[in-house]
């Protein structure tokens, strides 16, 4: 059964739209954990348009009674802000992406060459230190997994943008393959493997038919959407359960 990690990007973005504080962040972190989630997600960016950096040690706290079977995943980009936080804060995860500050969203995946390779290495170090389990952002392509052990890293997340959309088209077979040899890949080599990006109630039955032994799936934005028509803690319970597989 794969984890569910609930990511609050999209409450915490909703609540920047007002001076109010509402949607309270805590509040929904504590929904999510008491309809089921085995842990959250935040990714405190630098412009702060969705998750501030003070919400994390707030949640963090609040997390306190329920951790470690409730975990706090952190995303981010590899800068000195990130390692900052994490030390403070000592997540279980921390997942690192690609995209630099301003970016739209994490929508591509680090590709390990001699451009990536002298930014990740050293920061996975430092993150080890603090006894977190490093994830690594990748693309659904089998020829980076072999350069993931040479990081580090503990594991990656799968990005699975581009398999949501193909589902969204009816064509969604190439890129189950690609999923599917990207996860095998990795677990032949005793990684860690995580998905995430775009992932809802309609396309993750597919994805667990070829990936039954994904570790965890970190959704936020379909999630929140469904939770418009069902409430959020319902939506929880239901992406639980879809999860859980067959």
């Amino acid at each position: 059964m794969a984890r569910l990690s609930v990511n609050l990007n999209k409450v915490a973005l909703l609540r920047n739209s007002r001076h109010t504080g509402v949607p309270d962040l805590l509040h929904f972190a504590r929904i999510a954990h008491n309809a089921g989630a085995a842990g959250l997600t935040v990714h405190p960016r630098p412009d702060e348009r969705h998750i501030r950096r003070s919400d994390v040690p707030a949640l963090a706290q609040l997390m306190q009674p329920w951790r470690p079977e409730c975990e706090l995943n952190i995303e981010g980009y590899p800068d000195e802000r990130l390692l900052e936080i994490v030390r403070e804060v000592r997540p279980e995860q921390c997942t690192l992406v690609p995209d630099m500050p301003g970016a739209f969203t994490s929508e591509e995946g680090w590709k390990l060459d001699n451009r990536d390779t002298p930014i990740v290495n050293p920061f996975v170090a430092e993150l080890k230190k603090t006894g977190c389990r490093v994830i690594l952002f990748v693309d659904p392509d089998p020829s980076v997994i072999g350069r993931i052990p040479g990081t580090g890293a503990d594991g990656i997340e799968i990005y699975t943008g581009g398999y949501s959309a193909a589902f969204r088209a009816g064509k969604a077979d190439a890129e189950l393959q690609a999923l599917a040899a990207t996860a095998a890949r990795a677990a032949a080599l005793n990684l860690v493997v995580n998905a995430g990006h775009d992932l809802n109630l309609d396309n993750l039955t597919d994805l667990m038919k070829v990936i039954p032994f994904l570790a965890e799936a970190s959704i936020g934005h379909e999630l929140t959407a469904d939770a418009l028509e069902m409430g959020f803690a319902a939506a929880v319970a239901a992406y639980k359960a879809a999860l859980a597989g067959p």
